[in-house]
């Protein structure tokens, strides 16, 4: 199954806060909903991108492999928003 922008948007987020409850509240989801993003990612490329305890969340190497792809990707998705909303000639972030 492919990656979805919004897994990457998770991942990177929780990269940035180690924490599953500041991630998510970064994210506006649930906890419970990004805990279960994270561990489909992980199911879909096979193995564990953070390691976690009771006092904070890190990337594990494979984690950290994969982060560089994930900012480029989260970078090109920004770039063809704000590409899309100048073409239809209004603010990106706008609704």
């Amino acid at each position: 199954m492919p990656v979805k922008t919004h897994q990457v948007f998770y991942f990177l987020a929780l990269c940035e806060e180690q924490s599953f409850t500041r991630a998510a509240r970064r994210c506006g989801i649930a906890q419970p909903s990004l805990t279960r993003a994270i561990q489909n990612l992980e199911s879909e490329f096979g193995g564990r991108l953070f390691e976690r305890n009771r006092s904070n969340v890190r990337l594990t190497h494979f984690g950290l492999f994969v982060r560089p792809d994930f900012e480029r990707i989260d970078r090109a998705t920004a770039a063809l928003t704000r590409k899309v909303a100048e073409i239809k000639g209004h603010d990106p972030h706008q609704a």
